[in-house]
């Protein structure tokens, strides 16, 4: 379970269904590449559970993918590795 920093309180509870947001540049190949950091990680990520949006100007493209979160280790490993990536602008 993931804890609150300031206090030994558990916010999740795991396993749990956790939306994973990517933004980056809207290149024709950027959501599969957020796509595949992911799915390194937390394992298939069925069509169904993902979304994107472009920005207002077209420039940018936010992905957000549902994943099934087994633990707060497999989820700081999927944001080290979206946050590794040159691609990637943000993952919230």
């Amino acid at each position: 379970m993931a804890m609150d920093p300031r206090s030994d309180v558990e916010l999740l509870e795991f396993p749990c269904r956790f939306p994973v947001k990517v933004m980056g540049a809207n290149d024709s190949d950027f959501r599969e590449h957020a796509r595949a950091l992911v799915e390194a990680h937390a394992g298939p990520v069925p069509a169904d559970r993902i979304e994107s949006r472009t920005s207002r100007n077209g420039r940018f493209l936010s992905v957000t993918l549902h994943v099934q979160a087994q633990s707060r280790e497999q989820l700081d490993a999927i944001y080290t590795a979206l946050t590794s990536s040159s691609r990637v602008l943000m993952a919230l």
